[in-house]
């Protein structure tokens, strides 16, 4: 198994652990001022039944309606990060490939269940877009996400789709695609695609990190496999009540109105940004995700006198194919972005002395 250089455990929430609780947080991705109310009142009500072991058939069947799938195709989990250890648990794959640069937790569940993983990386000059073609043709499992943590990178739903083929696990993590406008690109719900297995994360859109709520979209074989791996109850009765709610038609409603806002916040954030171009900063667009990932000079340097001025960013070196220059923004309201533009400015004044 290669050496691992970069540190693949490393995720935001460290950015604002301990000495970064009271910053600014920019470096974790999921949606600020949530859960709403009605969603934390939900998730209160269902304290009272906590007695008895969890249930997860009418949450799992919610699931099923809200993508138009029977329920024998959908798997609840405690956040996409358990479903990334059952894939790499249940499966008997020999050659698994992980598109980077992405979300780093499906190679290190991989590695950790002793597989050795290979990357393709893409480019930054092609604008980190997936080129199907870059796949080996006998990779038995492939993995990547859709729109991408970190790059922001929407792809087109037809190029994942042709990287289906016989006999191949196709992973498309899609926990950010419902902070996209209309959810374009979005495979969850297709049962055309050979080997497809869709992750959905509720943790982001709905502030629910600390809940743990996720699941699976596949075939059914392939979730009887997963379910097979999990441990009893994975999924509490609280997180459960969370996704059964999440999933309702009032909650789409909600969901799809974020994603609008978001995508204007974080038009805001670009055009920003934009006035560093002539000191080197470049951002990767176009951006799709509710973050940016952006290239500058010292940007490690800039990171720290971010933290003290008030502001907590995502170090990008962790993501394979990425190097020190690089960070990832979360994208929050015009009010919170502009300040954080006022003190970038200061922070890499400070850079460069």
């Amino acid at each position: 198994m290669q050496p691992e250089a970069h540190d693949l455990r490393h995720h935001g929430d460290a950015e604002v652990r301990d000495d970064g609780s009271a910053l600014v947080d920019l470096a974790v991705n999921v949606r600020a001022d949530t859960p709403p109310v009605w969603l934390r009142e939900r998730i209160a009500g269902s304290l009272g039944s906590l007695a008895a072991y969890p249930d997860g058939r009418a949450a799992r069947a919610a699931v099923a309606a809200r993508h138009g799938l029977p329920v024998e195709r959908v798997l609840l989990t405690a956040g996409a990060a358990e479903a990334f250890v059952l894939l790499a648990r249940a499966l008997k794959v020999l050659r698994p490939v992980v598109v980077h640069p992405q979300f780093t937790e499906p190679e290190a569940a991989l590695r950790d269940a002793g597989h050795s993983v290979e990357r393709v990386l893409l480019r930054e000059e092609d604008g980190f877009r997936l080129d199907p073609a870059a796949v080996p043709e006998d990779a038995d499992l492939v993995v990547v996400g859709n729109p991408t943590n970190p790059t922001s990178v929407l792809h087109p739903a037809a190029a994942i789709a042709e990287l289906a083929r016989p006999g191949r696990t196709l992973v498309v993590d899609e926990a950010f695609m419902d902070a996209v406008p209309g959810e374009r690109e979005a495979l969850a719900g297709r049962t055309d695609v050979p080997g497809l297995v869709v992750l959905r994360s509720l943790t982001k859109t709905w502030g629910l990190a600390g809940l743990r709520i996720g699941y699976v979209l596949a075939a059914p074989e392939t979730i009887a496999e997963l379910e097979r791996a999990q441990p009893l109850w994975p999924v509490s009765t609280p997180a459960l009540a969370a996704a059964e709610a999440c999933v309702a038609p009032p909650a789409l409603a909600e969901a799809a109105h974020a994603a609008h806002r978001i995508a204007a916040d974080r038009a805001h954030l670009v055009a920003g940004l934009g006035e560093f171009a002539s000191l080197g900063l470049r951002v990767v667009e176009p951006a799709e995700g509710p973050f940016v990932l952006v290239r500058l000079p010292g940007a490690a340097g800039v990171r720290h006198h971010l933290r003290d001025l008030g502001f907590a960013v995502r170090r990008g070196d962790t993501f394979p194919g990425l190097g020190e220059e690089w960070l990832r923004l979360a994208v929050r309201d015009r009010g919170t972005v502009s300040r954080f533009l006022r003190a970038l400015d200061q922070a890499m004044a400070l850079a460069r002395r």
